[in-house]
Protein backbone atom coordinates (compact mmCIF):
# COMPACT_ATOMS: atom_id res chain seq x y z
CA UNK A 1 0.00 0.00 0.00
CA UNK A 2 1.37 3.65 -0.86
CA UNK A 3 0.94 6.45 1.10
CA UNK A 4 -0.45 9.35 -1.31
CA UNK A 5 -1.63 8.65 -4.91
CA UNK A 6 1.50 8.60 -7.89
CA UNK A 7 -0.75 11.72 -9.47
CA UNK A 8 -0.43 13.52 -6.47
CA UNK A 9 3.56 12.73 -5.96
CA UNK A 10 4.34 13.66 -9.48
CA UNK A 11 3.28 17.07 -8.67
CA UNK A 12 4.61 19.72 -6.11
CA UNK A 13 4.23 23.03 -4.57
CA UNK A 14 3.80 25.51 -7.40
CA UNK A 15 7.21 27.55 -7.81
CA UNK A 16 5.47 31.56 -7.77
CA UNK A 17 3.84 30.60 -3.99
CA UNK A 18 7.04 29.60 -2.64
CA UNK A 19 9.04 32.05 -3.70
CA UNK A 20 5.31 34.40 -2.36
CA UNK A 21 5.62 32.43 1.15
CA UNK A 22 8.98 32.66 1.31
CA UNK A 23 9.32 36.52 0.82
CA UNK A 24 10.03 39.01 4.06
CA UNK A 25 6.61 41.35 5.02
CA UNK A 26 8.51 44.37 3.67
CA UNK A 27 9.27 42.90 0.09
CA UNK A 28 7.73 44.74 -2.44
CA UNK A 29 6.25 41.61 -4.14
CA UNK A 30 6.08 42.01 -7.97
CA UNK A 31 5.45 37.58 -7.96
CA UNK A 32 1.77 37.66 -8.31
CA UNK A 33 -0.44 37.82 -11.08
CA UNK A 34 -3.06 40.21 -9.71
CA UNK A 35 -4.58 43.41 -10.50
CA UNK A 36 -3.63 46.05 -7.48
CA UNK A 37 -7.33 47.58 -8.59
CA UNK A 38 -10.31 47.52 -6.86
CA UNK A 39 -13.24 45.44 -8.08
CA UNK A 40 -15.55 47.58 -10.12
CA UNK A 41 -18.05 48.81 -7.38
CA UNK A 42 -21.20 47.91 -9.44
CA UNK A 43 -19.60 44.55 -9.08
CA UNK A 44 -19.48 44.24 -5.32
CA UNK A 45 -22.82 45.83 -5.18
CA UNK A 46 -24.24 43.15 -6.98
CA UNK A 47 -23.20 40.30 -4.48
CA UNK A 48 -24.22 42.43 -1.66
CA UNK A 49 -27.82 42.80 -3.08
CA UNK A 50 -27.55 38.95 -3.79
CA UNK A 51 -26.69 37.89 -0.46
CA UNK A 52 -29.20 40.70 1.30
CA UNK A 53 -31.31 39.38 -0.53
CA UNK A 54 -31.26 35.79 0.35
CA UNK A 55 -30.70 35.52 -3.23
CA UNK A 56 -26.61 33.75 -3.10
CA UNK A 57 -27.81 31.60 0.12
CA UNK A 58 -28.43 28.31 -2.02
CA UNK A 59 -27.03 26.29 -5.17
CA UNK A 60 -27.53 27.59 -8.24
CA UNK A 61 -27.46 25.25 -11.34
CA UNK A 62 -24.25 22.96 -11.90
CA UNK A 63 -23.82 25.23 -14.72
CA UNK A 64 -24.80 28.42 -13.39
CA UNK A 65 -27.11 31.20 -13.09
CA UNK A 66 -28.96 31.60 -16.05
CA UNK A 67 -28.20 35.04 -16.00
CA UNK A 68 -24.79 34.91 -15.69
CA UNK A 69 -24.88 32.25 -18.75
CA UNK A 70 -26.31 34.70 -20.34
CA UNK A 71 -24.12 36.77 -19.88
CA UNK A 72 -20.98 34.98 -20.82
CA UNK A 73 -22.84 34.09 -23.99
CA UNK A 74 -23.24 37.87 -24.85
CA UNK A 75 -19.76 38.73 -23.83
CA UNK A 76 -18.39 36.36 -26.53
CA UNK A 77 -20.63 37.83 -29.13
CA UNK A 78 -20.10 41.18 -28.14
CA UNK A 79 -15.85 40.91 -27.45
CA UNK A 80 -14.99 37.97 -30.22
CA UNK A 81 -17.88 37.62 -32.54
CA UNK A 82 -18.44 34.00 -31.45
CA UNK A 83 -21.89 32.09 -31.29
CA UNK A 84 -21.89 30.17 -28.05
CA UNK A 85 -24.63 28.10 -26.94
CA UNK A 86 -25.87 28.78 -23.21
CA UNK A 87 -25.77 24.88 -23.23
CA UNK A 88 -21.67 25.19 -23.87
CA UNK A 89 -20.97 27.39 -20.79
CA UNK A 90 -20.27 26.12 -17.27
CA UNK A 91 -19.56 28.62 -14.87
CA UNK A 92 -16.32 27.82 -12.76
CA UNK A 93 -14.62 27.86 -9.70
CA UNK A 94 -11.78 30.68 -11.47
CA UNK A 95 -9.89 29.93 -14.59
CA UNK A 96 -8.03 27.25 -12.63
CA UNK A 97 -11.16 25.21 -12.59
CA UNK A 98 -11.84 25.72 -16.26
CA UNK A 99 -8.91 24.80 -17.43
CA UNK A 100 -9.18 21.11 -14.68
CA UNK A 101 -12.65 20.28 -16.40
CA UNK A 102 -11.33 20.66 -20.21
CA UNK A 103 -8.43 18.35 -19.40
CA UNK A 104 -9.83 15.35 -17.19
CA UNK A 105 -12.76 15.87 -19.44
CA UNK A 106 -10.37 15.17 -22.72
CA UNK A 107 -7.31 13.53 -21.44
CA UNK A 108 -6.53 9.84 -20.72
CA UNK A 109 -3.96 8.54 -18.81
CA UNK A 110 -0.78 8.60 -21.03
CA UNK A 111 -2.11 10.76 -23.77
CA UNK A 112 0.05 13.67 -23.89
CA UNK A 113 -0.54 17.46 -23.47
CA UNK A 114 1.23 20.20 -25.09
CA UNK A 115 1.58 23.57 -23.87
CA UNK A 116 4.07 26.56 -24.25
CA UNK A 117 6.99 26.50 -22.16
CA UNK A 118 7.50 28.72 -20.24
CA UNK A 119 4.25 28.62 -19.33
CA UNK A 120 1.32 28.98 -16.94
CA UNK A 121 2.60 26.45 -14.06
CA UNK A 122 -0.98 24.74 -14.27
CA UNK A 123 -0.74 22.99 -17.51
CA UNK A 124 1.88 21.01 -16.70
CA UNK A 125 0.48 20.28 -12.93
CA UNK A 126 -3.11 19.52 -13.98
CA UNK A 127 -1.90 17.38 -17.03
CA UNK A 128 -0.40 15.35 -14.42
CA UNK A 129 -3.41 14.83 -11.96
CA UNK A 130 -5.50 13.94 -15.30
CA UNK A 131 -3.21 11.48 -15.96
CA UNK A 132 -1.58 12.79 -18.94
CA UNK A 133 1.96 13.38 -19.97
CA UNK A 134 2.69 16.89 -20.11
CA UNK A 135 5.08 18.22 -23.30
CA UNK A 136 6.55 21.85 -22.90
CA UNK A 137 7.05 23.24 -26.40
CA UNK A 138 10.08 25.81 -26.93
CA UNK A 139 8.83 29.18 -27.61
CA UNK A 140 9.88 31.90 -30.23
CA UNK A 141 12.11 34.54 -29.63
CA UNK A 142 10.00 36.63 -28.98
CA UNK A 143 8.09 34.32 -26.86
CA UNK A 144 5.09 33.21 -28.81
CA UNK A 145 4.10 29.78 -29.64
CA UNK A 146 5.06 28.71 -32.99
CA UNK A 147 2.23 27.05 -35.09
CA UNK A 148 4.57 24.77 -36.71
CA UNK A 149 6.36 23.67 -33.17
CA UNK A 150 2.79 22.07 -32.11
CA UNK A 151 2.47 20.37 -35.42
CA UNK A 152 5.71 19.34 -35.30
CA UNK A 153 4.94 17.52 -32.32
CA UNK A 154 1.76 15.93 -32.40
CA UNK A 155 1.97 12.25 -32.39
CA UNK A 156 -0.79 9.95 -32.15
CA UNK A 157 -0.89 9.85 -28.18
CA UNK A 158 -1.77 13.75 -28.32
CA UNK A 159 -4.90 14.68 -26.80
CA UNK A 160 -4.87 18.38 -26.43
CA UNK A 161 -2.33 21.48 -26.89
CA UNK A 162 -2.95 24.63 -25.12
CA UNK A 163 -2.40 28.27 -26.43
CA UNK A 164 -2.72 31.18 -23.98
CA UNK A 165 -2.74 34.57 -25.07
CA UNK A 166 -2.29 37.02 -24.34
CA UNK A 167 0.14 34.79 -22.05
CA UNK A 168 1.29 34.18 -18.12
CA UNK A 169 4.37 34.44 -17.87
CA UNK A 170 5.55 36.22 -20.52
CA UNK A 171 2.88 38.69 -21.87
CA UNK A 172 3.15 37.58 -25.73
CA UNK A 173 0.55 38.14 -27.90
CA UNK A 174 -0.47 35.60 -30.40
CA UNK A 175 -1.25 37.01 -34.20
CA UNK A 176 -4.12 36.70 -35.64
CA UNK A 177 -2.69 34.37 -37.83
CA UNK A 178 -0.97 31.94 -35.22
CA UNK A 179 -4.41 31.37 -33.90
CA UNK A 180 -5.86 30.74 -37.56
CA UNK A 181 -3.16 28.00 -37.67
CA UNK A 182 -3.78 26.55 -34.48
CA UNK A 183 -7.45 25.93 -35.29
CA UNK A 184 -6.34 24.24 -38.44
CA UNK A 185 -4.30 22.05 -36.55
CA UNK A 186 -6.60 20.85 -34.39
CA UNK A 187 -9.02 20.69 -37.44
CA UNK A 188 -7.05 18.48 -39.06
CA UNK A 189 -5.34 16.24 -36.64
CA UNK A 190 -8.82 15.93 -34.92
CA UNK A 191 -6.83 17.21 -31.72
CA UNK A 192 -8.53 19.71 -29.11
CA UNK A 193 -7.19 23.00 -28.80
CA UNK A 194 -7.44 24.58 -25.36
CA UNK A 195 -7.43 28.11 -25.34
CA UNK A 196 -6.32 30.34 -22.14
CA UNK A 197 -7.84 33.54 -23.30
CA UNK A 198 -8.28 34.75 -19.18
CA UNK A 199 -5.91 37.94 -20.33
CA UNK A 200 -7.80 38.92 -23.51
CA UNK A 201 -8.98 42.51 -22.62
CA UNK A 202 -5.47 43.35 -21.30
CA UNK A 203 -3.74 44.27 -24.83
CA UNK A 204 -1.39 46.61 -25.45
CA UNK A 205 -0.30 45.77 -29.33
CA UNK A 206 -1.79 43.90 -31.44
CA UNK A 207 -4.98 42.04 -31.06
CA UNK A 208 -6.79 38.87 -28.92
CA UNK A 209 -8.11 36.85 -31.59
CA UNK A 210 -9.70 33.09 -30.38
CA UNK A 211 -8.92 30.07 -32.58
CA UNK A 212 -13.08 29.31 -31.78
CA UNK A 213 -13.21 31.92 -34.63
CA UNK A 214 -11.65 30.03 -36.50
CA UNK A 215 -12.57 26.39 -36.28
CA UNK A 216 -14.52 24.33 -38.20
CA UNK A 217 -14.94 21.77 -35.64
CA UNK A 218 -15.82 21.84 -32.17
CA UNK A 219 -12.41 21.08 -31.57
CA UNK A 220 -11.34 24.65 -29.79
CA UNK A 221 -12.51 25.12 -25.70
CA UNK A 222 -12.41 28.79 -24.60
CA UNK A 223 -11.02 29.14 -20.54
CA UNK A 224 -12.09 32.56 -19.73
CA UNK A 225 -12.29 34.34 -16.07
CA UNK A 226 -13.01 37.65 -14.79
CA UNK A 227 -10.02 37.55 -12.20
CA UNK A 228 -7.69 39.40 -14.37
CA UNK A 229 -10.56 41.86 -16.50
CA UNK A 230 -12.41 43.11 -13.52
CA UNK A 231 -9.72 42.77 -10.30
CA UNK A 232 -11.60 39.95 -9.15
CA UNK A 233 -9.18 37.26 -8.59
CA UNK A 234 -10.28 36.69 -4.87
CA UNK A 235 -14.00 36.26 -6.40
CA UNK A 236 -12.72 33.09 -7.91
CA UNK A 237 -15.20 32.95 -11.12
CA UNK A 238 -14.30 31.81 -14.53
CA UNK A 239 -16.12 29.59 -16.97
CA UNK A 240 -15.25 27.26 -20.25
CA UNK A 241 -17.12 27.60 -23.50
CA UNK A 242 -17.53 25.26 -25.57
CA UNK A 243 -19.61 22.78 -27.92
CA UNK A 244 -22.73 21.49 -26.54
CA UNK A 245 -21.06 17.64 -26.34
CA UNK A 246 -18.08 19.26 -24.88
CA UNK A 247 -19.35 21.04 -21.80
CA UNK A 248 -21.90 18.14 -21.07
CA UNK A 249 -18.57 16.19 -20.69
CA UNK A 250 -17.10 19.34 -18.77
CA UNK A 251 -19.97 18.97 -16.26
CA UNK A 252 -19.86 15.91 -15.32
CA UNK A 253 -16.53 16.36 -13.81
CA UNK A 254 -17.32 20.14 -12.47
CA UNK A 255 -20.78 18.60 -10.79
CA UNK A 256 -18.92 16.21 -8.47
CA UNK A 257 -16.32 18.53 -8.01
CA UNK A 258 -17.44 21.67 -7.43
CA UNK A 259 -21.37 21.37 -7.38
CA UNK A 260 -20.99 24.95 -8.66
CA UNK A 261 -19.12 28.66 -8.61
CA UNK A 262 -19.75 30.90 -5.74
CA UNK A 263 -23.08 32.03 -5.99
CA UNK A 264 -22.44 35.64 -4.74
CA UNK A 265 -19.55 35.54 -7.15
CA UNK A 266 -21.80 34.84 -10.23
CA UNK A 267 -24.18 37.94 -9.17
CA UNK A 268 -20.80 39.98 -9.33
CA UNK A 269 -19.51 38.17 -12.75
CA UNK A 270 -23.11 39.03 -14.15
CA UNK A 271 -22.89 42.45 -13.35
CA UNK A 272 -19.11 43.05 -14.24
CA UNK A 273 -19.96 41.42 -17.51
CA UNK A 274 -22.94 43.09 -18.49
CA UNK A 275 -21.67 47.00 -16.71
CA UNK A 276 -20.14 49.45 -17.68
CA UNK A 277 -16.87 48.50 -19.25
CA UNK A 278 -14.86 51.84 -18.87
CA UNK A 279 -12.92 50.84 -15.59
CA UNK A 280 -11.18 47.77 -18.47
CA UNK A 281 -10.12 50.16 -20.09
CA UNK A 282 -8.69 52.68 -17.76
CA UNK A 283 -7.35 49.24 -15.95
CA UNK A 284 -5.55 48.25 -19.30
CA UNK A 285 -4.40 52.17 -20.14
CA UNK A 286 -2.05 52.20 -16.64
CA UNK A 287 -0.84 48.65 -17.35
CA UNK A 288 0.21 50.00 -20.75
CA UNK A 289 1.86 52.52 -19.24
CA UNK A 290 3.84 50.11 -15.90
CA UNK A 291 4.68 48.05 -18.58
CA UNK A 292 6.60 51.09 -20.70
CA UNK A 293 8.62 52.17 -17.81
CA UNK A 294 9.57 48.85 -16.70
CA UNK A 295 10.51 47.34 -20.53
CA UNK A 296 12.67 51.53 -20.74
CA UNK A 297 14.45 50.74 -17.22
CA UNK A 298 14.80 47.00 -17.86
CA UNK A 299 16.76 47.74 -21.38
CA UNK A 300 18.55 50.55 -19.70
CA UNK A 301 20.27 48.27 -17.16
CA UNK A 302 21.24 46.22 -20.39
CA UNK A 303 18.73 43.43 -19.88
CA UNK A 304 16.85 41.82 -23.12
CA UNK A 305 13.54 42.09 -22.62
CA UNK A 306 10.79 40.42 -25.32
CA UNK A 307 8.45 43.42 -25.28
CA UNK A 308 5.00 41.80 -23.91
CA UNK A 309 2.55 43.12 -25.72
CA UNK A 310 -0.63 42.45 -23.51
CA UNK A 311 -1.25 41.00 -19.73
CA UNK A 312 1.00 42.42 -16.88
CA UNK A 313 4.25 40.79 -17.15
CA UNK A 314 7.84 40.80 -18.54
CA UNK A 315 9.94 38.47 -18.95
CA UNK A 316 13.77 39.36 -19.13
CA UNK A 317 16.76 37.34 -19.91
CA UNK A 318 18.85 37.91 -16.82
CA UNK A 319 22.27 36.57 -15.66
CA UNK A 320 22.96 33.99 -13.38
CA UNK A 321 21.96 34.60 -9.65
CA UNK A 322 20.19 37.69 -10.62
CA UNK A 323 16.60 36.42 -9.18
CA UNK A 324 18.18 35.35 -5.83
CA UNK A 325 20.52 39.09 -5.81
CA UNK A 326 16.99 40.75 -6.38
CA UNK A 327 15.15 39.10 -3.97
CA UNK A 328 17.68 39.02 -1.27
CA UNK A 329 17.37 42.98 -1.57
CA UNK A 330 13.81 42.86 -0.91
CA UNK A 331 11.91 42.82 -4.25
CA UNK A 332 9.85 39.65 -5.07
CA UNK A 333 10.07 38.12 -8.99
CA UNK A 334 9.80 34.73 -9.93
CA UNK A 335 12.66 32.45 -11.70
CA UNK A 336 11.92 31.58 -14.83
CA UNK A 337 12.33 28.00 -14.46
CA UNK A 338 9.52 27.95 -11.96
CA UNK A 339 7.42 28.50 -15.64
CA UNK A 340 9.38 24.97 -17.48
CA UNK A 341 12.71 24.13 -18.19
CA UNK A 342 12.81 26.66 -21.29
CA UNK A 343 12.49 29.49 -18.68
CA UNK A 344 15.70 29.14 -17.16
CA UNK A 345 17.69 32.44 -17.87
CA UNK A 346 14.65 34.20 -17.79
CA UNK A 347 12.59 35.90 -14.68
CA UNK A 348 9.12 36.74 -14.57
CA UNK A 349 8.35 40.50 -13.06
CA UNK A 350 4.70 41.18 -12.32
CA UNK A 351 3.92 44.85 -13.23
CA UNK A 352 0.71 45.22 -11.52
CA UNK A 353 1.91 47.26 -8.84
CA UNK A 354 1.52 50.92 -8.79
CA UNK A 355 3.88 52.97 -9.99
CA UNK A 356 6.41 54.22 -6.88
CA UNK A 357 6.15 50.46 -5.57
CA UNK A 358 7.77 49.56 -9.24
CA UNK A 359 10.05 52.42 -9.61
CA UNK A 360 11.35 51.66 -6.06
CA UNK A 361 11.85 47.65 -6.93
CA UNK A 362 13.45 48.97 -10.59
CA UNK A 363 16.29 50.63 -8.66
CA UNK A 364 16.55 47.06 -6.53
CA UNK A 365 16.89 45.79 -9.83
CA UNK A 366 19.51 48.12 -11.08
CA UNK A 367 21.31 47.79 -8.05
CA UNK A 368 21.46 44.36 -8.43
CA UNK A 369 22.38 44.10 -12.01
CA UNK A 370 25.03 46.51 -11.57
CA UNK A 371 26.64 44.25 -8.39
CA UNK A 372 26.79 41.28 -10.49
CA UNK A 373 28.44 42.82 -13.44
Amino acid sequence: MTEFSQRVEAISISGIREVFEAAGEDAINLGLGQPDFPTPEHARQAAVDAIEAGDADAYTSNRGTPELVDAIVRKHDRDNDLDVAPEGVIATSGGSEALHLALEAHVDPGEEVLFPDPGFVSYDALTKLAGGEPVGLPLREDLTLDPATVEEHITEDTAAFVVNSPANPTGAVQSPEDMREFARIADEHDVLCISDEVYEQIVFDGEHRSPMEFAETDNVVVVGACSKTYSMTGWRLGWVAASERRAERMLRVHQYSQACASAPAQYAAEAALTGPQDVVDEMVAAFEQRRDLVLDELEDMGLDVPKPEGAFYAMPKVPEGWVEEVIDRGVVVVPGDAFGEHGEGYARISYAADTEQLREALDVMRAATNALR
